[in-house]
């Protein structure tokens, strides 16, 4: 195979993450270490020592892990424009969550570092190409159902900030980079502006519906709900669904837990027997990709640490045992053990889900969800 065909582009791209699970624990440290060097250039790692630090050990010991409550003066006095307290590099956008933290959003700084690692939801599409042999999806366009961009700006200290979702801003940087078109482009879903009603959400949906209608659809990114949503849209407003315009080959959705379990089989009914693949992510990163066909996601282990706090004790990840459950705590570039508030399930290694927010009773609702969609478990 030529070094430079496109399977062998598309191997050597995922040949970090397919290295990483194999040998996660030396992943890891690997993560850990750089992550370290960075921290030291920021005010609040020096504050802990950073530098210094050479084990993980050591590192739990100066860096107890935080909430966003914890962060948000730092994220605060970031946002007023001192850079260097929480960053060593300049942000490159702002993004909001869609969710709340006790009634007010959260505002996460997003760095060309942070960036390039968003990227990584990009390896649940190459791994189905390479596996499936599907390079024909290259040949249709992206349906781009994100979030705008661009929502608004808000004053902190003498300084207006402009803010967006996440997956807008992820869009928006990924379509310069990518052989994939996306229609509509980033630039007009912002135009429509960043309001949240039924009115604002079926301007965009009839932008998406009048962009692509014409177009060979073979790819739909982006957030599960909002591909349920159009889908419904559609058949409400022009009496028709999807499927009956498109043939999509893949659908690589996140956002919210149980994408294979409740919400495939409305997927499929809207789009069609399109393959389905999670991305595991938040507004603070891109944590995992499903692999292959098994319902459930994949560590980007040479790209963040992850931990778990699980009643025997603050593990890593991978150390995990099949069943166990825990409260996911995650180093980015930008934020040292940031407990996300997440609920994590170990599977069979290297396989993981979010059940949910990390609350009481979110194992009790992963058990109903799991018995009411009769999947018991299964991969």
């Amino acid at each position: 195979m030529a070094a430079d065909s496109p399977v062998a582009m598309l191997n050597a791209m995922l040949q970090p993450w397919r290295e990483a699970v194999e040998d996660p624990a030396r992943a890891q440290a690997d993560v850990l270490q750089r992550l370290l060097a960075d921290y030291a250039k920021t005010d609040h790692g020096r504050q802990h020592h950073a530098s210094s630090i050479a084990t993980l050990a050591e590192y739990r010991r100066q860096f107890p892990s935080a909430t966003y409550d914890d962060y948000r003066p730092l994220i605060q006095r970031v946002m007023a424009g001192e850079v260097s307290l929480l960053l060593w590099e300049d942000p490159i956008g702002w993004a909001i969550t869609r969710g709340t933290t006790r009634g007010e959003s959260k505002f996460i700084p997003m760095t060309p570092t942070d960036m390039r690692q968003r990227l990584s939801a990009g390896r649940a599409m190459m791994i189905y190409i390479v596996e499936s042999g599907r390079f024909d999806l290259f040949a249709g366009v992206n349906l781009n159902l994100n979030f705008p961009s661009v929502v608004g700006t808000v004053t902190v200290g003498e300084r207006q900030v402009t803010y967006g979702y996440s997956s807008g801003i992820y869009a928006k940087y990924v379509s310069t980079m990518t052989p994939l078109r996306s229609a509509p482009t980033q630039d007009e879903i912002d135009a429509l502006g960043g309001g949240k009603s039924q009115a604002d959400w079926d301007a965009r949906f009839d932008l998406a519906y009048t962009q692509c209608k014409e177009e060979n659809v073979t790819l739909v990114g982006g957030v599960a709900p909002t591909a349920v949503r159009f889908g419904r849209y559609l058949h409400r407003r022009h009496g028709v669904y999807p499927k009956d315009l498109w043939k999509p080959l893949l659908m690589t959705l996140g956002s919210v837990p149980g994408i294979n379990t409740r919400y495939a089989p409305a997927l499929n009914a809207l789009y069609g027997p399109a393959v389905i693949r999670e991305i595991y992510g938040a507004t603070e990163g891109m944590f995992g990709q499903q692999r292959d066909a098994q319902r459930a996601w994949v560590p980007n282990y040479d790209l963040f640490l992850f931990e778990v706090e699980t009643p025997r004790g603050t593990i890593l990840l991978h150390e995990m045992r099949p069943g166990e459950m825990g409260s996911l705590v995650v180093s980015t570039p930008i934020l040292p053990r940031y407990r996300i508030g997440d609920r994590i399930l170990a599977l069979k290694p290297p396989y993981f889900r979010c059940i949910g927010r990390d609350e009481w009773w979110t194992p009790l609702q992963y058990a109903w969800g799991e018995l009411m969609t009769g999947n018991l478990g299964r991969l």
